[in-house]
């Protein structure tokens, strides 16, 4: 079995946008969650995951982690809405 990667997008409750990469969404979102996986979810605590796509290889996902981070705010929306969860 190929080992998948994945880019997310997490809501916090402050209603901030975060977005990472994993190889373990579920995983990754509780250690969001337990305040151990990023310094930003630490102070924005997450609601929910609202964005996953997945891809065959981990520079795949960061390359999509960094162009989503470029994007407005407005744009990561429309994403959201286009192919989130």
């Amino acid at each position: 079995m190929e080992k998948k990667f994945y880019t997310y997008i997490i809501l916090t409750i402050d209603n901030t946008l975060y977005c990472g990469y994993t190889d373990d969404p579920k995983s990754r979102f509780e250690k969001h969650k337990a305040g151990t996986a990023a310094k930003y979810t630490r102070a924005h605590k997450p609601l929910k995951m609202v964005y996953l796509k997945e891809f065959a290889t981990k520079s795949e996902a960061m390359k999509e982690e960094c162009r989503i981070k470029k994007l407005k705010r407005p744009q990561k929306e429309a994403l959201i809405r286009a192919e989130g969860l």
